[in-house]
């Protein structure tokens, strides 16, 4: 059957339609831009690429807006597949690759623009937060284009950088991913916009961000201690507890929130429910409404076969009486853990609320060192409910539901964003912070 005559299967529709939309949701699309791709087997055996079309609004996509194409065709019925089908093509081409996606990743592009005369090449840049060194890698390779949409020059440039890298980005205009599914590109996409999100909170807050560099580059095991978990394509609408409604119903709602108050990237971070002799866990915190993830029933006692995550999940039940546990790698936080005081030689050791309602509930939130061990998360934790690992993101943890604990990476999110934003306006944090904050 010619690839001409295909309409868009509905699991296929529904993956592109659930990603559009979440893409939305990050604020890494505007309403028409960017574009998804995958590849498939067609009858014959044949590689075809399933594409968005030109112009199509990514959040609200219908299903005649998915192109079938050949490995020559370009268009579809009445839409015309993205401008920037031949680099799909060629990403697509690449060993081990399933899908591809290009975002106006906003945060990505601030963080790399730049006013050198062109066309010299701008520098690569740096992730200084741990989610996107350990995802992207040290240096994630920016390019400029004199024709920045489908040109030719693009087209030959993008697919042999994510030959090698996970992602590449286009100065002023975007990044491409590559991934083994959509949602894994999806995920990268989530994930380097994140990091332009930390860089650009960072200098919000005068943090000496080259320096900073300099240091992670000559010296990464000081920075980068617990690394996230390697993302996993397999089962992520696996639920080991469908016949709690209840639980699962928590988990889903917990999950979307978390995507959507802007707390985690795109299937990042954790969270757990403490049961009888075992725990319910979600190793793909992070979940908007159509793209769950895993959901995992695991004896509360260590094993071997536990992923650093989940032996600290795990640690954390051991050593309190908390019934549920949450992880997020929230930037506005991952950014301020390296924040000094003006005069200060150190990074702070705490963040303290400047607003009412984050002064209501927490004198102060504790940051601790990269080298931090479960013993002292355990110990801030027993005492604030909350803290920020300097390189290892934001744990919670409560006694009663996950809404609870959710309530705390969420606090700090908006305690972080008000200080960013009276630093920024040249306010003296010193003077807004209570005098029992000192004493802590």
């Amino acid at each position: 059957m010619s690839p001409r005559n295909w309409t868009a299967t509905e699991e296929i529709f529904r993956l592109f339609q659930a990603v559009g939309r979440a893409s939305l949701l990050a604020d890494i699309q505007d309403s028409h831009s960017g574009n998804m791709a995958v590849k498939v087997k067609g009858e014959d055996g044949s590689d075809v690429i399933v594409i968005t079309a030109a112009g199509s609004q990514k959040g609200d996509l219908e299903p005649e807006q998915i192109c079938f194409l050949s490995a020559t065709e370009t268009d579809y019925g009445y839409y015309k597949a993205s401008s920037e089908t031949d680099i799909h093509q060629r990403i697509l081409r690449l060993p081990g690759v399933g899908a591809s996606m290009h975002a106006h990743t906003k945060e990505l592009a601030i963080a790399t623009l730049d006013d050198e005369p062109k066309p010299a090449r701008p520098p690569d840049f740096v992730p200084i937060d741990p989610l996107g060194r350990h995802v992207l890698g040290e240096r994630v390779a920016v390019d400029w284009f004199a024709v920045p949409s489908g040109s030719p020059e693009m087209a030959e440039t993008v697919p042999w950088r994510l030959a090698g890298r996970p992602v590449t980005t286009i100065q002023g205009h975007g990044t491409f991913a590559r991934g083994r599914t959509l949602q894994e590109a999806f995920f990268l996409l989530a994930a380097a916009d994140n990091a332009g999100k930390v860089v650009n909170a960072a200098r919000r807050l005068k943090v000496d961000v080259e320096g900073l560099r300099a240091g992670m580059l000559a010296r990464p095991s000081d920075f980068f201690v617990r690394p996230p978990d390697p993302y996993a394509v397999e089962d992520d609408e696996a639920c080991d507890f469908p016949e709690e409604t209840e639980i699962l119903k928590e988990f889903r709602k917990a999950g979307a929130r978390i995507f959507e108050s802007f707390l985690s990237p795109f299937h990042t971070g954790s969270m757990s429910v403490r049961g009888v002799g075992d725990l319910l866990y979600a190793p793909k915190a992070s979940m908007p409404r159509g793209l769950p993830g895993p959901l995992r029933r695991r004896p509360i006692r260590p094993e071997g076969t536990d992923s650093p995550e989940l032996a600290l999940h795990k640690a954390i039940y051991a050593e309190s009486d908390f019934q549920t546990v949450m992880h997020c790698w929230l930037p506005e936080a991952d950014a301020h853990a390296y924040f000094r005081y003006p005069g200060e030689k150190t990074a702070a050791d705490r963040i303290v609320p400047v607003d009412a309602e984050g002064g209501f509930q927490y004198l102060v939130i504790p940051v601790l060192p990269a080298d931090a061990g479960p013993e002292a998360l355990i110990r801030g934790l027993h005492d604030y409910k909350v803290a920020v690992i300097r390189g290892g993101g934001v744990w919670a943890a409560g006694h009663q539901s996950l809404s609870e604990v959710l309530h705390h990476p969420s606090s700090v999110r908006e305690i972080c964003l008000y200080r960013i934003g009276a630093f920024e306006r040249g306010l003296d944090l010193r003077r807004m912070e209570p005098a029992k904050a000192k004493k802590w």
